[in-house]
Formats: C-alpha cells, sequence, structure tokens
C-alpha cells in the first residue's frame, strides 16, 4: 500500500504545480507556450498536433501570404512579454567588440587556414583532399563508382590547390600564391577516366581557375604585385579545357537542362540518370559567362542560359515556385518540394549574381520573380522582423503547386540566403533568418544538416564545415558594421576550434551533439569558411578598401564587377549588354547599411526581446 500512497502524493503534487503555473502566468500563456513547435504550419496545414496559435494561415479564405497580419495579442497573453523583463544580457553582450579582439580573430582565422592546408600540401598534394585524422590524401572512390558522395567531387585533379588559390591572395600570401599556380600549372590534367558532378566541378574547379586567372592579370592589381612574371594564360587554358569536357552534359536532352555527370574522358556516362536537381543544373551562369567573355566564345554562357530560362519556364503557373528534382527529358518535376536549401539554394544566388556581373535584365526580372514568390509561399511568422508579435520569420519547404508544408525541417544550406538577401537589399529580413541559424549554432556549436524545427532537434545530426553561416555573417556585418556579428563570428570561429580541430587538419562533425567526427575536410573548408572568418575580421583588406568592386561565386571565389564582363565579345563582333549600374551592391560596400536606421546602426540588429525568442524556439532557453 505505501507505493500506491507515493504515487497518489506525486499525482497531487503535480496537480497543486500545475494550478499553479496556470495561476501565475495564464492560461494564455501556457497554451502558447504548449504550442511554440507547430506554430509555422498554416490553419489548414495541421497535422495531428494541437493548440497551434502563433500563427494564422489562412489560405481557405484566398490569402496566400504567410505573414501574421491578422493575429491579435491581448498584454496578457503576449508571448513577448515573458521575456521583456530581467537585465538586457544580450545588449551587454553584444553592443561591442575591442580592436584588440578583432585582431585576434583575424590572426586565428589565418592560423586556421594555414593548419589545414600545410597540412594539405604535405599529407595530400596531389590528392584532391586531406583526411584530417588519418593525414593521408583522398582522391576519387575507385572500387566504388556509386559513391557518389566522394565522386561527385572529387576528380583526381587537386581539387583543394586549385579551391584555394583565390584565399592565398585574400590572405596576403602572394609568393604562396605564385608557388601554388606554378604547381597547378605543372601538374594538373583534366584528361582524366574521372566522373564527375557537373555543378560541383563548375563551382570548385572552374570557378578556382577563372579567379586566379583574373587576379594575374588584373592591370589595377589591388591586391599588391600578384601577376606572374612569365605567365601565359595557363590557368585560362585549364578552365577553357575542363568547360569543353562539361559541355557533353548539354548535349541530347530534351528540354536543354543538362546532364547531371558527365566523364572527363568519355561524355556522359550511358548509365547516367535522367534526373537533376534545380540547383545543379541552374548555377553555372556565373562560371560559364565569365568564361565566354574571357575566350570570346559564347558557347558556354549560351548553354548554361539556356538551362536556366528551360528550368524558369517549368515553374508554377499558381505560385511561381520551382521543385527540386527535374527528369531532363519530359520536364516532369521528380521532386515537387521548393524550399531555400539543399538543390535548390544556388538557382537563386545566381540569378541575382549574373545580373550583377553581367547587367542583363532579364536576370534580375527572374530574380524578382522568384523573390516574390519566395516571400509569399514559404515565408512564416510575423511580417515585420523587428516589430510586432508572433513568431520570427522561417522559411520552410512547401509543395511547390499549393504553397503547403511538406515537411518539418531546414537544411543548414539555406543560411546562406540572408546573405543573398543583403544583396538585394532586404537586410530587415536577412537579420531576422541569420539570428534563427546562430541560435541554432549556439545550442549545438555547429549547424546539423537538418533541423526539424517542431521537434526543435536535428533531423541529420552531421556537420561538414559548411561555410554558409559565416558568409551571411560577413556580408550582414558588411551592411551592418554591426559589433554583433563579429561575435558570432568569434563563436563559430572557437567552436571550430575546439570541436572539430584534428592532428592535421578540421575534421567535418558526424554528430553535432555527441562531436564524433568524419575524417573528411572538404575544400569549401579552406576556400570558403576559412576566407569569410578572415574577411569578417580584416577591416583593411585590399577587398574593402579597393575601387574595384567584388563578388563572391558560390564557392566563394573572388571575381571583379567589371565593365568587360557586361560587354559580349564573340568573334570580332562586340554585343553591349546593359551598361547601367546594377540596383544592388557588391560585397565589399556597406552603403545597404543605409537602409537600416541610423538610431539602430549600433543597436543590437534584432531587439533583444526576439533574440530571446528564437533562443527559446530552438531550446537554448
Amino acid at each position: 500500500m505505501q507505493w500506491r500512497s507515493i504515487v497518489i502524493g506525486l499525482l497531487l503534487f503535480r496537480l497543486a504545480l500545475n494550478c499553479v503555473l496556470w495561476f501565475i502566468f495564464g492560461l494564455g500563456f501556457y497554451q502558447n507556450f504548449h504550442s511554440q513547435k507547430v506554430d509555422l504550419y498554416g490553419e489548414n496545414e495541421k497535422v495531428a498536433f494541437e493548440n497551434p496559435s502563433w500563427l494564422n494561415h489562412n489560405l481557405q479564405n484566398g490569402d496566400s501570404k504567410t505573414w501574421s497580419k491578422n493575429v491579435k495579442h491581448t498584454s496578457k497573453n503576449s508571448y513577448l512579454n515573458y521575456f521583456e523583463d530581467g537585465k538586457d544580457e544580450y545588449a551587454q553582450k553584444y553592443n561591442s567588440f575591442p580592436d584588440n579582439l578583432k585582431v585576434k580573430m583575424k590572426d586565428m582565422a589565418k592560423e586556421m587556414f594555414y593548419f589545414g592546408y600545410d597540412n594539405y600540401m604535405k599529407y595530400a598534394f596531389p590528392e584532391d583532399e586531406l583526411n584530417p585524422i588519418d593525414c593521408e590524401g583522398r582522391g576519387p572512390d575507385v572500387l566504388n563508382p556509386s559513391n557518389i558522395n566522394i565522386n561527385d567531387v572529387l576528380g583526381n585533379y587537386s581539387l583543394t590547390l586549385i579551391d584555394i588559390l583565390d584565399t592565398l591572395v585574400v590572405m596576403g600570401n602572394v609568393s604562396e600564391f605564385h608557388k601554388a599556380v606554378k604547381l597547378v600549372i605543372e601538374t594538373v590534367s583534366f584528361d582524366k577516366d574521372s566522373t564527375v558532378q557537373v555543378f560541383e566541378a563548375n563551382i570548385r574547379i572552374l570557378g578556382g581557375l577563372i579567379s586566379a586567372h583574373i587576379l594575374l592579370t588584373d592591370s589595377k592589381q589591388p591586391f599588391g604585385n600578384v601577376g606572374l612574371q612569365d605567365y601565359d594564360n595557363e590557368l585560362l587554358h585549364l578552365a577553357h579545357d575542363l568547360a569543353v569536357r562539361l559541355l557533353p552534359a548539354f548535349e541530347n536532352t530534351s528540354t536543354g537542362i543538362p546532364y547531371p555527370r558527365v566523364n572527363l574522358k568519355r561524355g556522359v556516362p550511358p548509365d547516367s540518370i535522367n534526373e537533376t536537381c534545380t540547383a545543379g543544373a541552374g548555377s553555372l551562369l556565373v562560371e560559364f559567362g565569365i568564361l565566354s567573355r574571357l575566350v570570346g566564345d559564347s558557347t558556354f554562357e549560351w548553354v548554361a542560359r539556356r538551362a536556366v530560362k528551360a528550368l524558369w519556364k517549368l515553374r508554377s503557373n499558381e505560385t511561381g515556385l520551382l521543385g527540386n528534382v527535374v527528369n531532363i527529358q519530359t520536364g516532369q518535376w521528380v521532386s515537387k518540394q521548393s524550399g531555400l536549401g539543399a538543390g535548390m539554394d544556388s538557382f537563386y544566388e545566381y540569378l541575382l549574381k549574373s545580373y550583377i556581373l553581367f547587367g542583363d535584365k532579364e536576370d534580375h526580372k527572374m530574380f524578382n520573380a522568384a523573390y516574390e514568390s519566395i516571400q509569399s509561399h514559404l515565408r512564416r511568422g510575423r511580417e515585420a522582423c523587428n516589430e510586432g508579435e508572433g513568431d520570427p520569420p522561417l522559411y520552410v519547404n512547401v509543395n511547390m503547386f499549393n504553397g503547403q508544408i511538406m515537411n518539418t525541417w531546414i537544411d543548414s544550406l539555406q543560411a546562406f540566403f540572408p546573405g543573398l538577401q543583403v544583396l538585394s537589399g532586404d537586410v530587415e529580413n536577412a537579420i531576422c533568418l541569420h539570428a534563427f541559424y546562430y541560435a541554432i549554432w549556439k545550442r549545438f556549436g555547429a549547424l546539423p544538416e537538418r533541423y526539424n524545427w517542431q521537434l526543435q532537434a536535428p533531423d541529420v545530426l552531421f556537420y561538414p564545415l559548411r561555410p554558409e553561416l559565416v558568409e551571411s555573417t560577413y556580408l550582414l556585418y558588411q551592411a551592418t558594421k554591426n559589433p554583433f556579428y563579429l561575435h558570432v563570428g568569434m563563436d563559430i570561429l572557437q567552436s571550430l576550434e575546439k570541436y572539430t580541430k584534428v592532428r592535421c587538419g578540421y575534421a567535418t562533425l558526424h554528430h553535432v551533439v555527441e562531436k564524433s567526427k568524419e575524417d573528411r575536410m572538404e575544400s569549401f573548408f579552406l576556400s570558403e569558411t576559412c576566407k569569410y572568418l578572415f574577411l569578417l575580421f580584416d577591416e583593411d583588406n585590399p577587398l574593402h578598401k579597393s575601387e574595384n568592386k567584388y563578388i563572391f561565386t558560390t564557392e566563394g571565389h573572388v571575381v571583379p564587377i567589371d565593365k568587360r564582363f557586361r560587354e559580349k565579345v564573340w568573334k570580332d563582333e562586340v554585343v553591349v549588354a546593359n551598361t547601367e549600374k546594377p540596383e544592388v551592391r557588391p560585397a565589399n560596400t556597406s552603403i545597404n547599411c543605409n537602409r537600416i536606421p541610423d538610431e539602430r546602426r549600433y543597436a543590437l540588429p534584432l531587439k533583444s526581446v526576439y533574440m530571446r525568442q528564437i533562443d527559446h524556439m530552438v531550446g537554448l532557453l
């Protein structure tokens, strides 16, 4: 009988505690708190959950907007009131960043890069990647051709060295840059029996070669005397050779959308699939377009632009959205999921960046239309980032045809989007979305590949040292000069040092909670993650001070915004594109900070009450 008395006593205690909590906080707050994990659903999107109350998304009334314009809160029920008491520890922590600490962080980022780079050169070169735990090189998985996780990226062409060429220039190491360029010229050949993904070869290899070539031949030399004696355009010739080997991907497709993979010697494999993702097929225009202008051959830009237009024609007539995976022969969508992460991210990015570089108004028109559809159908949460009640803005995965939520996860690649919003001038929305991803980073010391906002837990647990959050942090700092973003960068640097550094480099986190590791250091860690961290703290970098304006490719390669890229020179014919200045600003200017009110320039970019709200949503509070 004693155990029964204990159980009854515990039940009575719990009942009394619930009554006390109800009395203190009020029924309204309890209901809001209980429903915090499900509030991003619309009214007719509820699936097996109860009491969603933060957001009313009334599609039944024909309003496809996702903003919570009609949500009314009383002061008693306001979720935000729960956070408004007490000291403003956020402002105390983030409102300043000493100059000496900035120098320390810049040096730390540089040391991080060189620890990875030096060990790659010592233990891995000429192979593609470094295995940082075993201190060995890694190339294609020749024993398992179906291992596309490796073989899509690694082509037996010294991937890491080519990918980081311009990073050496950005860090001011001209002598090492010259040494690396000579090694590439002397050792790299694309006459390989390697089947690679067209997208990866384009952004990492072709982009790396083009960027380095432009830096070598820039007559203005903003980074100092970078020119190499007796250089005879060898990197450009290599880039041209690679691009020619990628061209078979565009042949024999009914839609003009390219095959996802090619063999560098034999073209499209006979067993190649007819399915590709939107980003993979639609993110070739920047590199191919620049190459066409450098070599005077329209072919490369033409095939890349044809693929973009083919995808654009397949968007939904109802929502204006595109899907994730398409059949290149039939034009039918294989995956109808529309989002901002894997499979779609750089498609949107290159619509805007192509316009900035080439001045084609059609690119800008497509980007604006795509952005409007994204805001209308993917965005959930309150209308204003820094005002009002309701959920913080978040972009979810929806069905491309009706805008209904398809799942409750977002992926780490989506963290690039605040940076793109900065380039487009939408700094306010960039601030809010970035804060959400930073909160996830604070919780885990990394970004899980997929995070379930419904369960407040990772769905896919690994972190391969991706750069997207760092990239957005850097661009937001350039736009606002707010010290908050220096603190974010410092947190990321310290987390990488603490959780990913191993004997010969930095390793992929296999499990962001347990912090177990995988023996792989992808090339983008050195070419992007370290580069953006270094630039974040290097205010006096020539990239920031030069009269030249630069933009970053999706792989973080530096390319100038140059009037010669706004002219199409095909053989002897010159066709002038739009020569007006683009309506958006490049990465190395802080002009977009004018979009932030003066009184907020040195305050927190996001009010403390909203930062607390986001931290609470991801389980930090």
